[in-house]
């Protein structure tokens, strides 16, 4: 039997046949017009322009009926977005308090924590766009953090302290070092007996044989303490010019090269002369001689004038420390003094090699360029000038005496530089 077919009008009116026919059913129209049901609901489903009920209702009232439906519905999801947006404003306006404080996070998971009572975590996470499981998770964690405040609080107390002790002057890698040092750090704690506020400098772990073992501070967590406090080392540097070249001074060659390192004590020293300004617009000063093996300052003059009688006198004081400069190199500016007749003469009865870099390049001695400004920086602070020429000679002395003995430096890993050449830590830098 041949497929028969149908062409796209008859199909067109097969369907507004059936949508236009009350109460006529898809088996009724396909068999009125002698087609499969298949057929028919399939050209429903390609040409039909709205659904069809199987019940018989007219109109007027099918009309009615689905509008007031649709009233009722959309009056109901109005209410329910109305409620939201009203929960919402109110979840804001109380929360808005909070986010005045620093640490934004912390301040929204506090606020769920406080008024969970009075609306659900899940609505008020999901207000201030925050997870669940991180605000139950800061929840958990409540109890260390309190015991870490009051180790903090505990700490900070210790470093004000060690601050105050060196004058202000040390920063968080020196208050770290001094913090980390046997003789500071105490002995091992008890895990069982030590409260979170002797904790506080130092951490304590236990090791696999059961006894407690002491680790050091990090000086991150010094740094943060001390943001917290407002303290911090002094930066202030001042720049002012002392090398004035003679025109008719012999020139050294350079045998340093800015390599400001040595392979053991007295083969490299460099020097340098700094101001020190004085109430009333007089001036003092400092010459220096700093081995670059241990940062050590070997010799220093502090006087009145910018002789070559002053940088002799601190390369005497440094012979006389020594014992013998014999094949050292000592390096140095340009400055009339350091190529003085006078200050060659004791650099060839002291058998030392004398080196220059070049003419205003200070990186060419930044050893001793940065030497004076620790100084400067550490011993004025916020003065621009000392009272007077003696309580400048004091306090430079007293200054230069603890820089060899007691002050902490970067460069020996944070020993002071009589302490790393003794090598008492054990812990000696390893310079090539």
């Amino acid at each position: 039997m041949p497929r028969i077919t149908y062409s796209e009008q008859f199909k067109r009116d097969a369907v507004t046949l059936y949508e236009n026919t009350d109460g006529a059913s898809i088996n009724r129209i396909a068999a009125e017009l002698g087609v499969s049901r298949g057929s028919l609901q399939h050209w429903l489903t390609r040409y039909g322009t709205r659904p069809r009920s199987t019940k018989s209702v007219s109109p007027e009232g099918s009309d009615r009926a689905a509008t007031g439906i649709g009233k009722d519905e959309k009056i109901r999801e109005l209410e329910r977005e109305n409620h939201r947006l009203r929960e919402e404003r109110d979840i804001l306006r109380k929360a808005a308090k909070y986010f005045g404080r620093r640490d934004d996070l912390v301040s929204r998971f506090r606020f769920v924590d406080d008024f969970r009572t009075e609306y659900s975590v899940k609505r008020l996470c999901e207000v201030l766009m925050l997870n669940r499981s991180s605000y139950y998770k800061w929840k958990s964690s409540a109890s260390r953090r309190r015991e870490r405040l009051v180790a903090d609080a505990a700490l900070g107390a210790r470093i004000r302290a060690i601050f105050s002790e060196h004058d202000g002057c040390y920063g968080a890698k020196r208050i770290t070092a001094e913090l980390n040092a046997p003789g500071r750090r105490g002995t091992p704690l008890n895990n069982r007996a030590c409260s979170p506020a002797s904790r506080a400098s130092v951490t304590v772990s236990q090791r696999a044989d059961g006894a407690a073992s002491v680790q050091v501070v990090n000086h991150k967590r010094v740094a943060r303490i001390m943001r917290c406090q407002g303290i911090s080392g002094f930066t202030k540097k001042r720049r002012v010019r002392t090398t004035v070249p003679a025109p008719s001074a012999p020139r050294f060659p350079d045998l340093v090269r800015r390599n400001f390192a040595a392979d053991r004590a007295n083969r490299v020293y460099v020097g340098d002369i700094t101001y020190l300004p004085v109430s009333g617009g007089s001036t003092m000063y400092l010459a220096t001689v700093i081995d670059c093996y241990s940062r050590r300052l070997v010799g220093f003059s502090i006087a009145d004038h910018m002789r070559a009688d002053l940088v002799c006198d601190a390369l005497v004081m440094a012979k006389n420390q020594r014992g013998s400069l014999d094949g050292a190199v000592f390096h140095s500016d340009h400055g009339s003094v350091y190529s003085s007749s006078m200050f060659r003469r004791l650099c060839s009865d002291f058998e030392v090699r004398q080196s220059m870099g070049a003419v205003g390049a200070s990186a060419d001695n930044s050893l001793a360029e940065s030497f004076n400004a620790s100084m400067k920086r550490e011993v004025l602070k916020d003065r621009k000038s000392f009272v007077n020429q003696l309580s400048c000679r004091r306090e430079v002395f007293r200054w230069c005496v603890r820089y060899n003995s007691v002050r902490r430096h970067s460069w020996c890993g944070h020993q002071a530089p009589e302490v790393f050449e003794a090598g008492v830590s054990g812990s000696l830098l390893n310079v090539s």
